[in-house]
């Protein structure tokens, strides 16, 4: 094995067995090179072999950091956020940070109550990974169709889960875009300067009307949305 080799092999071992987790910092490389006894260049063609794979993120001026691993998501399918977190080896936790009742207002209003001002059950919370920000949960729970979200414990269980618990859905509409990042998503979510989100809106409805519209707001650079298609039968 040539010490290029062995560099690489030694530096994704590290990685892939968790020793260096998401976030942590890499050895400098003049402090790498120095360990290996080879020059500064080659320990720089192994930190770009790297970067190519996804393992870690090179940042101006900054440093290299083990990357944080890409969550993937199917887009029709209606997923758990703790299990996408747990998919990846990760701790996952949950943080209510506001629930607010009031009425429709904007596109609520055409969706949740058909013109009239209904009540929305208005909960916004923060979905972590391994104590890392992962998920930015703003969501309006229509009362018209679920009453019962007033007595829900959403403090210690997300909005989500339990709706899938206590009211089967039967039809939902994703949208997905990339958006620059608020002030506010700069805060909750950790983020860059400069570092766009992935957003993924979703509204369901069941038998009795809308049930709930939410916004998930990821960081772009930590989740990837895949789907599979088959052409239609001739």
């Amino acid at each position: 094995m040539t010490l290029h080799r062995k560099i690489l092999a030694d530096i994704e071992e590290k990685i892939v067995s968790g020793a260096w987790p998401p976030g942590h910092r890499i050895p400098f490389e003049v402090d790498l090179a120095a360990h290996y006894d080879v020059s500064r260049m080659t320990v720089n063609k192994v930190m770009g072999q790297l970067a190519q794979a996804g393992l870690i993120e090179r940042r101006k001026k900054g440093g290299s950091f083990v990357s944080q691993p890409k969550a993937q998501s199917a887009v029709l399918e209606i997923h758990d956020i703790a299990d996408e977190v747990r998919s990846l080896n990760l701790e996952y936790s949950y943080q209510q940070l506001s629930i607010t009742r009031r009425k429709a207002i904007g596109e609520e209003l055409a969706w949740f109550a058909n013109g009239s001002p209904g009540d929305v059950l208005f909960v916004t919370c923060l979905h972590l990974a391994a104590g890392q920000p992962f998920c930015l949960e703003e969501r309006a729970i229509n009362l018209a169709t679920v009453p019962a979200a007033l007595e829900a414990d959403f403090i210690s269980l997300a909005p989500g889960p339990w709706l899938s618990s206590q009211i089967p859905w039967i039809t939902a509409q994703h949208r997905i875009q990339a958006v620059p990042a608020d002030r506010k998503e700069h805060k909750l979510l950790n983020l860059t300067p400069k570092q766009a989100c992935l957003v993924i809106e979703r509204r369901t409805w069941n038998t009795s009307g809308a049930v709930t519209w939410v916004r998930m707001t990821y960081p772009g650079n930590r989740h990837v949305v895949t789907a599979d298609f088959r052409p239609a039968s001739a």
